[in-house]
């Protein structure tokens, strides 16, 4: 058994290349333990390499295996999932380079750091992880052309794999289009692949959205079919809160509605939404929405339910109305909840609501009251408010006065629900950033938000929002223009940056395309695609078999462009074909299975008096096809060798 050439330092530093910028990303991720014997294993063997000298033992590999099973088992609880197995995988691939004595060894490691690639997609699909493992796959298989035809060039290979990539391009997009699409996340683990999403929550306290303001990631992506509305009017609706226990809101009864019942007027709003995953089931909506996505539904407090928590991208189309009527007037059991309040909390707000409402005003009245009271007692919108204590609404109405949306909504239903004025707490978001490079608007967890609405007779439930009285620029400027300039916004939120926000408005469009096309596409898409390119039932079997078909003619086309580039390309093997077809015409033709060093020795038998001549010919064509290096001159001497022979 022939066995395999020792690794050399060279192929080691193409290997470690390769390697690095796979684990990279996972850096962040990972214990800090594990880097740091990561870093460890990757010098230790370049140490290795570099002195010639021996191998570590298999015990003491053994050993450490041993020592970072129980690591992760510590770290993670467990050694299963997917934190886990990446936190071990790193760790095996980096002990693996303590046992590479081979070219074989080296090819399994390459064939491994392929797949540690693919890991890097259960965290992230964003463009630029894709144009980071695109990298990675050319230099590892840059490594494995490096393996096959040693002494080349950095540039040579490189070449050569990027040639190999290309290739494959066509098959990788007719697998793209035509592989049936699986519904639910194709890069994730049922345990953790919901893990670290970003979004509102399905309650609401003190400080709850002034976090989450902080964050610059993107909620959702909307394209309007005409003009957008003003900003003021931009309330993305989502989750509805009635039950308050003195410090936290919470839903209450989300079962679905038969149907959406309002009065609109003016004109209506058509469409389409980009939702990020936010692992709950509400879809937002502008107010109101006039119409219910496919597989979801609407509560009675006009929320959109979707039947499936939202793991995934989805798009959905509606139309709205910014101005409407919405509630029946008799409709008692749903006022009930919200006139509700925990008892022995607030006292102080109590009576001022109290005080409102002995007045004999109208409910209209007293919410105005409330108002001009935000609006006139100095309170400070900002995204770092003080922490409350028991009597939360107490110690913002008359303590600090220094809060966000969440306080200003939570105290004004608490005042109203006081004053006998049922009242609810909404949150969603409010606003919007129109992209000018692919005209999407997008919203982004900074722009999140809390209002309020009130039951008020004869005109149903009507929305106010006490953190306008307070701020008035939030609605016209957003969050960045209305909090103090020392509050702790996203980079990218500050007004003041307008080349920054260039350079995010053609991220943002170009983030959106691959989103669109790319990771969008899902079963309904490409049945959409396909049904437009004449199959007429896309269904799993006819797409296998136009994969199979399409997959086959693809590879049959490239192996014949391949096999006439070579012959024309490669000289030396054109001038062999032309030796060859010489004999064959004289009926003496190479068997397919015949070597060159065989035909030469079963030519130069037949013809003894050209023996001399083919020998030649044979010699130097081995010479230059199989030796390490081509030579000019003798190639000048096959040519007039070949051309000079005739038997």
């Amino acid at each position: 058994m022939v066995s395999s050439p020792s690794i050399q330092l060279r192929h080691l530093f193409w290997l470690l290349g390769g390697l690095a910028l796979v684990v990279a990303p996972h850096m962040p991720r990972l214990p800090w333990w594990l880097n740091l014997i990561a870093l460890i294993l990757f010098t230790w063997r370049v140490y290795l390499a570099w002195g010639e000298r021996a191998l570590p033992r298999k015990w003491l590999l053994a050993l450490l295996v041993v020592g970072g099973l129980f690591g992760a088992y510590v770290t993670y609880r467990t050694i299963f999932g997917r934190d886990s197995g990446v936190a071990l995988l790193v760790l095996f691939l980096s002990l693996k380079l303590l046992e590479t004595h081979h070219q074989r060894d080296a090819l399994v490691l390459v064939l491994l750091t392929y797949f540690l690639a693919l890991t890097n997609f259960f965290y992230s699909q964003t463009l630029p992880t894709a144009g980071l493992m695109l990298a990675s796959t050319l230099v590892n298989t840059a490594s494995l052309v490096n393996f096959a035809a040693p002494g080349r060039t950095l540039q040579a290979n490189l070449k050569t794999a990027g040639l190999l990539l290309a290739q494959a391009g066509p098959v990788m997009l007719i697998l793209f289009f035509l592989f049936p699409r699986v519904q639910g996340p194709l890069w994730g683990l049922p345990q953790d692949a919901y893990s670290g999403v970003t979004g509102l929550s399905d309650s609401m306290s003190p400080g709850a959205i002034s976090r989450l303001s902080q964050s610059d990631a993107i909620a959702f992506r909307v394209r309007f079919r005409e003009d957008a509305p003003p900003k003021r009017q931009l309330y993305w609706r989502g989750p509805v809160f009635w039950d308050f226990d003195g410090r936290t809101w919470r839903a209450g009864d989300a079962r679905p509605y038969a149907q959406i019942k309002f009065e609109a007027s003016g004109k209506p709003y058509d469409y389409e939404i980009t939702l990020e995953p936010h692992n709950h089931n509400w879809l937002f909506a502008l107010e109101l929405t006039a119409n219910i996505p496919p597989n979801a539904s609407i509560t009675r407090d006009h929320m959109l339910f979707s039947r499936i928590p939202v793991r995934n991208r989805v798009r959905y189309d509606l139309r709205s109305y910014t101005n409407f009527t919405v509630g029946d007037a008799d409709d008692a059991d749903e006022l009930r909840p919200g006139l509700q309040l925990p008892a022995d909390f607030n006292p102080r707000s109590r009576r001022l609501a109290e005080e409102w409402a002995a007045g004999g005003t109208t409910d209209a009245a007293i919410a105005q009251k409330a108002l001009d009271y935000f609006r006139e007692q100095g309170f400070v919108y900002t995204l770092e408010p003080p922490l409350l204590g028991r009597d939360s609404v107490d110690e913002f109405l008359f303590g600090s006065k220094r809060g966000f949306c969440e306080h200003y909504a939570s105290s004004f239903v608490f005042l109203m629900r006081a004053a006998g004025v049922p009242a609810r707490v909404v949150t969603g978001y409010q606003g919007g950033d129109i992209n000018p490079v692919d005209q999407y608007m997008v919203v982004r967890q900074s722009d999140a938000h809390a209002w309020a609405e009130l039951w008020l007779n004869g005109r149903g439930w009507v929305r106010f929002d006490p953190t306008a009285a307070a701020s008035p620029m939030r609605l016209e400027s957003g969050v960045a223009a209305a909090v103090p300039a020392t509050d702790p916004l996203p980079l990218m939120a500050r007004t003041t940056l307008y080349w920054l926000r260039g350079l995010r408005y053609n991220w943002d469009a170009l983030a959106n395309k691959w989103n669109q096309l790319v990771l969008g596409y899902n079963p309904e898409r490409q049945r959409e695609f396909l049904t437009r390119m004449g199959m007429s039932e896309p269904s799993w079997e006819n797409m296998a078999l136009t994969l199979f078909w399409g997959v086959g003619g693809l590879l049959a086309l490239l192996t014949a462009w391949l096999l006439r580039r070579m012959r024309n390309a490669d000289p030396v093997q054109r001038l062999w074909l032309r030796f060859c077809a010489k004999l064959g015409k004289k009926g003496h033709a190479r068997a397919a299975h015949e070597g060159p060093a065989d035909f030469v020795a079963r030519t130069a038998e037949r013809y003894p008096t050209e023996a001399g001549r083919i020998r030649a010919i044979g010699e130097r064509y081995i010479a230059l096809r199989y030796g390490e290096r081509a030579d000019a001159h003798m190639l000048a001497e096959l040519r007039l060798l070949v051309r000079e022979f005739s038997v």
